[in-house]
């Protein structure tokens, strides 16, 4: 826009416009009411509208505003004095609008012969206003109802305003707090907790930040709380203070303590279990190879000795003494290799292994293995173990297949579908198992589901054990007569 800077109603105009701000003024004798454009503009009227007193004073909001405007402007021209009000008005369209209306006298000799002053729109001013007084309403209920401690705290760590919580929490006054700074009441050992992070708040690198504390409660108890700061800044980012969520979690301290305390004496307690079984192993191994060795010297060097109806009786039981003390003592080695470290190792090649070691088998019972596993498919494991399994679980498909039925073992992979495990897949044809009646007891020790002359009932106990030691888990589904299928989930590396 071009104006002459000489023209000062022209400049006057323009200022209006720009700041959309209108001027007004009522003169007295002879009677007359003048409205700038833009002051028209707020009343939603155009030029030809003609002003009268009495109607500009019912633009304003009947009641509260329009009594007000009354009185000041009647004040204006009695008393001479000037008024800045902020007021509702009702424009010529229904419009609620705040207006800020301004009036000052103008005097000869000391008598009011006009008013004239400006008049603005300040709806929006207002609506924000009443939005941050809302908000800051909301804060302060929610500050002081909430159920965790909050605090507003200065930049130099000076607590200036804490809610009902947390004064109950520490035991302090409102009063007592603002005598301290944070770190007063701060355990001494946690002082400097939080530094490093505090000093990227004020930088803005971070917007907020939470460590675990303790305070010191004004009875001098000790109080494990989790802190959450964050940073309030003004509209140009310049920190003004921060806030402060301290929530009590002593009782989980506590219990958490509790559990670390069992923990670290079952831990004891086990390891104190298994030197006993190793001791009673190595113990009972050595007594019974002698009761053994002693039968064996009797069959052959005072064979008369054994003609009796008590010497087989003798010679089963230290047999079976000597086998229950070889599988106590493969439990007891399988659980000092818990935490062995994995390697990798490939899946196809382990199970041809096991396929060579069982050929004899395999052929004698006219069986077939299927390996469907890719062929360079690496898997997490102690190789040990996975032979163990693979041993186990393929010679138990033969010997517990159906009779004048060759046993058929197919074995593939597939993946769980968060790809965090992979599912190898050992599938028979043999006699099956009654889950509904051994689910539940189907990897315990000593528990047999088939009347088999070498079913010891300790193989699928040590083999679950040994998945599980691994990292993994097993899964069965089977039938009577049909066959079973073994689903081991199994650690594998991810390409």
């Amino acid at each position: 826009m071009q104006f002459n800077v000489n023209d000062s109603q022209q400049v006057l105009d323009f200022i209006q416009k720009a700041a959309k701000i209108g001027t007004w003024q009522v003169l007295l004798e002879p009677y007359e009411i003048q409205w700038s454009d833009i002051t028209r503009e707020i009343h939603d009227v155009g030029k030809s509208y003609n002003i009268e007193l009495e109607k500009a004073l019912d633009f304003y909001k009947e009641g509260y505003s329009r009594d007000k405007i009354t009185y000041y402007f009647n004040r204006c021209i009695e008393q001479g004095e000037p008024y800045d009000v902020e007021l509702e008005l009702v424009s010529a369209k229904g419009r609620e609008k705040w207006v800020r209306a301004i009036g000052f006298p103008v005097l000869e000799n000391e008598k009011c012969v006009k008013v004239q002053g400006l008049f603005q729109d300040i709806t929006e001013k207002n609506k924000t206003q009443k939005k941050v007084a809302l908000r800051e309403q909301q804060f302060r209920k929610t500050f002081d109802s909430a159920s965790i401690g909050m605090a507003i705290v200065s930049l130099e760590g000076k607590f200036i305003r804490v809610n009902q919580s947390l004064r109950n929490m520490l035991g302090y006054t409102t009063d007592e707090f603002k005598t301290f700074n944070f770190k007063d009441i701060t355990h001494k050992e946690d002082t400097t907790l939080g530094d490093k992070k505090f000093a990227k708040l004020l930088s803005n690198e971070i917007s907020n930040f939470q460590i675990e504390k303790r305070y010191l409660h004004k009875n001098g108890s000790v109080i494990w709380a989790s802190l959450n700061v964050s940073l309030v800044s003004n509209e140009d980012d310049t920190p003004l203070h921060l806030v402060a969520q301290i929530n009590d979690i002593t009782k989980r301290k506590e219990s958490q303590k509790k559990v670390n305390t069992l923990l670290e004496i079952t831990k004891d307690q086990n390891s104190r279990l298994l030197n006993f079984a190793h001791i009673v192993s190595h113990n009972l191994r050595s007594h019974s190879g002698n009761l053994e060795m002693l039968l064996d010297l009797m069959k052959h060097e005072e064979p008369e000795a054994t003609d009796n109806s008590y010497f087989p009786l003798v010679d089963t039981a230290v047999n079976n003494l000597s086998e229950t003390v070889e599988n106590l003592n493969q439990v007891a080695i399988l659980n000092t290799k818990l935490h062995e470290d994995l390697t990798p190792t490939n899946l196809y090649e382990a199970i041809n292994k096991t396929k060579e070691s069982l050929k004899a088998h395999i052929l004698e019972n006219d069986g077939s293995i299927i390996n469907n596993v890719p062929k360079h498919l690496i898997i997490d494991t102690v190789p040990a173990y996975l032979d163990s399994i693979l041993l186990n679980f393929i010679s138990n498909s033969i010997k517990y297949k159906k009779p004048d039925v060759a046993p058929k073992i197919n074995i593939s992979t597939s993946f769980t579908d968060d790809n965090q495990y992979l599912i190898l897949k050992i599938e028979d044809n043999g006699m099956g198992i009654d889950l509904n009646r051994h689910r539940k007891k189907l990897f315990g020790m000593y528990k047999t589901f088939h009347k088999h002359k070498d079913s010891r009932g300790l193989g699928l106990f040590i083999t679950k054990n040994q998945v599980e030691a691994i990292g993994g888990k097993i899964e069965v589904e089977s039938e009577v007569g049909i066959g079973t299928t073994f689903l081991l989930h199994l650690k594998h590396e991810i390409n």
